[in-house]
């Protein structure tokens, strides 16, 4: 399986950010997959942001609830991250990533996104 981050590299102070995961080599909606974005800023540790599971049931970290959102299209095997009224702090190195109940995990390369003006 092989996933791959797509986006704007630069986004604005209070845009939405938009990110969306293209995978390939397995579909989106085969049982138990969850599909995941993390990211990692800058000198900092991973943070797991929410995941979209294979039922399409949708799962967010607290901290991110109210300005996450996750959805998919499974015509083009595509999942996506939405981040509203972004700052600074939103800073990160972005990645898509596939768990399985068994374990298997699957990441993709990450894509750096920068808020700035």
């Amino acid at each position: 399986v092989q996933l791959q981050e797509s986006g704007p590299g630069l986004v604005k102070p209070s845009q939405t950010l938009s990110l969306t995961c293209t995978v390939s080599g397995g579909s989106i909606t085969t049982n138990y997959y969850y599909w995941s974005w993390i990211r990692q800023p800058p000198g900092k540790g991973l943070e797991w942001m929410g995941a979209i599971a294979y039922s399409g049931s949708t799962y967010y970290s607290p901290s991110l609830k109210s300005r996450a959102s996750i959805s998919r299209d499974t015509s083009k095997n595509q999942f996506t991250l939405q981040l509203s009224s972004v700052t600074p702090e939103d800073t990160a190195v972005y990645y898509c990533n596939l768990i399985s109940v068994n374990g298997v995990s699957y990441w993709g390369k990450g894509t750096l996104v920068t808020v700035s003006s």
